[in-house]
């Protein structure tokens, strides 16, 4: 079998896995796909893999009873034993009452998010484009750590109601820290898309990268406090995945959100952030590129959020847009925050005095009503004074919500695609994307100095 399956692969997979049920329903999703990844420390490979793999999952339905399977063995005897286990447990499942019922066949939006240059970066081209990054590190006198990970495959959905779904895609995402050999200064740069002709070339990374860790040493602290603050795309996207989790209308409609509405209801068609935001995600997007359907085959459009400050939108599941007699609104698994032409750069030159940060880490929640969060900067603060940095500072824990972030903005500039996970993937931590652009936001709150670097 070829690392990936092509449609009619995974379609006939489908069908062969379908035609053996019993069950009154039976929804078969099969995912199949390779990885490799080159790790770096020290200006030198670690580690490196390559891995393909192909899983079937197989859920029969009996009433409002459900159970799942999933197999990697996909001759007859293999499947034949995935569908009857799923069929015998789901008999002996209790009742789903929030299950629905099968979708029947559906329209999809054709979202070409597979590039073959993506998927042909191996370990040789990988080594490449690491010794790209280090050679200039190296050159610099600093040491580099970094990951490069590219991705490729295709999942399908099918179902005894006639609806198949599919989608094939790749990914790549390079990130890397550099630090001074004395330890006191550190800078990160990452990058990340489907199409690998679009990541910043390896060793403009490094260059960028570099700038940051001879820039941080010799930090000096700062008191805590309320700072007008210059966030750079990445800590951008740190904060604003945050917001995309939160936009759930049960949660809104049960009182447990942010956007729940005092008294009852939700805040839909109220105004939430500053009036220049808007927030919306669309499969489509060229810098986005998004799977569209969602787990169970409904097809995902185009969804704006928030528009002109105003909360457009919020995600409904099937069963919970039933209920409330809506259509369903799938959840955002991607995001575009839109912004203006203004560099980064044209962004500190109209700020008096305030810090400019490279990203954020070790984020966690406060209190989900008001989306209050914690966690620390990392990798490069820099102090801005009359237009122009000048010093870098000690990192700062801080206290403070997107949403406050969204309402206090000074000035937005140009978008691009972030690598935002916590861990430098593509976004929300399991590799949304992310279009953001850098911020200028006053009154952001930090609550204490990190010693960290």
């Amino acid at each position: 079998m070829a690392e990936w399956l092509s449609r009619d692969e995974a379609r006939r997979l489908c069908d062969r896995t379908l035609a053996l049920s019993k069950a009154e329903g039976c929804q078969v999703g099969v995912q199949s796909g390779s990885s490799g990844n080159t790790r770096y420390a020290g200006n030198e490979v670690t580690t490196g893999g390559d891995a393909a793999d192909a899983q079937l999952t197989v859920s029969s339905r009996f009433g409002k009873r459900i159970a799942s399977v999933t197999t990697n063995v996909f001759d007859d005897a293999g499947l034949q034993r995935a569908v009857e286990t799923s069929e015998r447990l789901a008999r002996l499942a209790p009742e789903n009452p929030e299950l629905m019922p099968l979708l029947p066949a559906q329209q999809y939006r054709d979202v070409q998010a597979f590039f073959a240059a993506t998927a042909g970066l191996d370990a040789t081209r990988r080594a490449a484009a690491v010794a790209a990054a280090t050679d200039a590190v190296q050159g610099a006198g600093l040491v580099a750590a970094g990951f490069l990970e590219r991705n490729a495959g295709a999942g399908a959905i099918a179902n005894s109601a006639g609806l198949f779904a599919y989608h094939a895609s790749t990914s790549v995402t390079h990130t890397l820290t550099v630090r001074t050999p004395d330890g006191q200064g550190s800078g990160w740069a990452g990058t990340t898309h489907n199409d690998a002709a679009r990541l910043t070339a390896p060793a403009a990374l490094a260059q960028r990268a570099i700038g940051k860790a001879r820039g941080s040493r010799e930090a000096q602290a700062l008191e805590p406090g309320k700072y007008v603050v210059v966030l750079e795309p990445t800590a951008v996207g740190n904060l604003l995945a945050l917001m995309g989790f939160a936009l759930n209308a049960r949660a809104a409609d049960e009182g447990r959100s942010f956007f729940s509405k005092r008294g009852g209801g939700t805040k839909v068609g109220e105004k939430v952030v500053d009036e220049r935001v808007m927030l919306a995600s669309d499969p489509a997007d060229p810098d986005l590129l998004l799977r569209p359907f969602t787990g169970d085959g409904l097809p995902a459009e185009r969804v704006v959020w928030v528009e002109n400050g105003v909360l457009k939108n919020l995600a409904y599941d099937r069963f919970w847009a039933d209920k409330k007699g809506v259509p369903p609104t799938p959840s955002a698994p991607g995001l575009r925050l839109s912004g203006s032409t203004a560099t980064q750069d044209e962004l500190i030159a109209g700020v008096e005095r305030g810090l400019v940060v490279t990203r954020f880490w070790y984020i966690r929640s406060v209190d989900p009503r008001t989306l209050l969060f914690t966690g620390l900067t990392r990798d490069g603060v820099f102090l801005i004074e009359q237009g122009k940095v000048t010093r870098a500072v000690r990192n700062f824990r801080f206290n403070e919500s997107p949403m406050a972030m969204l309402n206090n903005v000074v000035a937005l500039g140009r978008p691009e695609r972030v690598a935002a996970g916590e861990g430098g993937g593509g976004g929300f931590g399991f590799g949304s994307a992310m279009v953001v652009p850098p911020l200028v936001v006053r009154d952001f709150t930090f609550t204490s100095v990190s010693e960290a670097v």
